[in-house]
């Protein structure tokens, strides 16, 4: 029970990474106050997952792809739980499509979701956090996108990018209130976006590439959450954590040399 007695806060919590999330802190102790877009179907569902585990769930419907849900949830979070230890920023959209084809409409609604969201949630809940000066933890969930530029995601690829430098700037300044803030890099995660997107048979062979020999699951990311969210992560703030299989290895492994009789 790592996080026994720690209330977090998980936005874009009720399926996919989001949730696994949230399982994860919900199993090492935590309570949770679970976000999701108004009209989600998933929610109910895994707010009683979590109540399954003995731990109380707040679920909160609220648009936070703008500054006044961001603040409607901040609210409504800290008024039902009480008060705010843990923050998992992950808002998601993407879409893709080729540079020259990319609606510019839909590149600015990605940058409002996929960045711009995780600076207004994330300020108002450093502001409580810095008020009840007891230290906390900002954890967002960023990609491997932010570092691999991969074709037909310009603004995807570039809204990780900002996050990833945003959180170290947010981490540099929020240092003396002892407010670990850290990123999550996944990979390639199974998740229902995911297989909305691309065939069972484009994931079964995308899996067999990656290093690993699989592709990740949200659980892999929830374990990665509990580790940043725990004491056993006080020393570690302004870090990206990548959790990827060894994607980003794997050109490299494509031209490694062949082993010598030696070595074999």
């Amino acid at each position: 029970m790592r996080l026994a007695n720690k209330i977090a806060l998980v936005t874009g919590a009720a399926r996919g990474i989001g949730k696994g999330c949230a399982i994860a802190l919900a199993e090492a102790g935590a309570d949770i106050v679970l976000n999701d877009r108004p009209g989600s179907p998933d929610i109910d569902a895994t707010a009683e997952e979590i109540r399954a585990l003995g731990r109380h769930c707040w679920a909160v419907e609220s648009d936070i792809f703008n500054r006044t849900g961001c603040e409607s949830l901040a609210e409504a979070a800290i008024g039902e739980a009480g008060r705010i230890d843990i923050l998992i920023s992950n808002p998601a959209f993407s879409r893709r499509e080729t540079f020259l084809n990319y609606d510019p409409d839909i590149f600015d609604r990605t940058l409002q979701g996929a960045l711009a969201s995780g600076f207004h949630m994330s300020q108002l809940i450093a502001r409580h956090l810095v008020e009840r000066g007891e230290g906390g933890k900002i954890v967002f969930i960023s990609s491997v996108h932010g570092e691999m530029a991969f074709p037909r995601a310009v603004a995807y690829n570039a809204a990780k990018a900002g996050l990833n430098h945003m959180m170290r700037t947010i981490a540099g300044e929020l240092v003396g209130h002892r407010i670990n803030v850290n990123t999550i890099a996944p990979g390639w995660i199974d998740t229902p976006g995911e297989r909305e997107t691309f065939p069972a048979d484009v994931m079964a062979t995308a899996g067999a590439g990656i290093p690993w020999g699989r592709i990740g699951t949200p659980a892999d990311i929830g374990k990665a959450a509990v580790y940043l969210c725990s004491d056993d992560a006080d020393y570690v703030t302004g870090e990206i954590l990548t959790v990827d299989g060894g994607i980003r290895l794997k050109g490299y492994l494509d031209h490694q040399p062949p082993k010598s009789a030696t070595e074999e």
